[in-house]
């Protein structure tokens, strides 16, 4: 990889301003300057356990390990790794969970401030969207192991990887209201959609996202019923 890193300190409060999760369209954070969860990130896979111990961690003022940024070429940023922390701290804030039976708005005033003046270690990744990629799957070893099907998601991400996770990849999404009690594994680790895709392709799943990545959206769940 020829990308070049460079180490800088952000605080809290900065990456929480603006958030905003609006589902399949995005979410971003930073002032609108940071994509927390480009098209070749994972869902969403915390657990409330995992979640908790990344707020466990700010609340200590313990060192919480380094996120990455990419740099995009309008000087936008867009998450590497740390979506699961980003999110996590970032729902906290903005109250979609309590921790330790307090909300964030239940902390006294310098409680509040510990977390949101809080500096995060980031690494800012300059490079190709090839490199980008070679970076996600790289740093993404020393985390939770992505499944193969996350991988391949990441590899051919696209408008047909886009719109086949809004049918296939989320908790609540049309193919689990279908055929829950017919599939096995979980929607948000792509297990549903790995089976979809196998059945469609007779087994050739990397081939057939090969030739469909770029697909127009809706096409990837006519083809698939």
């Amino acid at each position: 990889m020829r990308g070049s890193l460079v180490a800088c300190r952000r605080y809290f409060q900065e990456l929480v301003n603006g958030y905003q999760d609006n589902n399949e369209d995005g979410v971003v954070g930073f002032g609108g300057k940071l994509d927390i969860r480009p098209p070749y990130q994972r869902e969403f896979i915390y657990k409330d356990k995992q979640r908790d111990a990344v707020i466990d961690t700010i609340t200590k003022d313990y060192p919480l390990n380094v996120m990455y940024w990419a740099v995009r070429e309008d000087g936008n940023f867009e998450v590497i790794d740390g979506q699961q922390r980003t999110i996590s701290l970032c729902q906290y804030v903005e109250g979609i969970f309590a921790f330790n039976s307090m909300y964030f708005h239940n902390l006294q005033d310098d409680r509040q401030d510990q977390i949101l003046n809080y500096k995060l270690m980031i690494y800012l990744c300059s490079g190709t969207d090839t490199e980008k990629l070679e970076w996600f799957k790289t740093i993404n070893i020393a985390g939770e192991r992505l499944t193969d099907q996350e991988l391949l998601n990441a590899i051919y991400s696209g408008s047909w990887v886009s719109d086949a996770k809004r049918y296939f990849s989320k908790r609540d999404c049309a193919a689990f209201q279908i055929g829950s009690y017919y599939l096995n594994g979980s929607s948000i680790r792509q297990e549903y959609l790995e089976t979809a895709i196998n059945w469609i392709s007779e087994g050739d799943i990397k081939g057939y996202m090969a030739k469909h990545q770029h697909d127009p959206k809706r096409k990837c769940f006519m083809e698939i019923l």
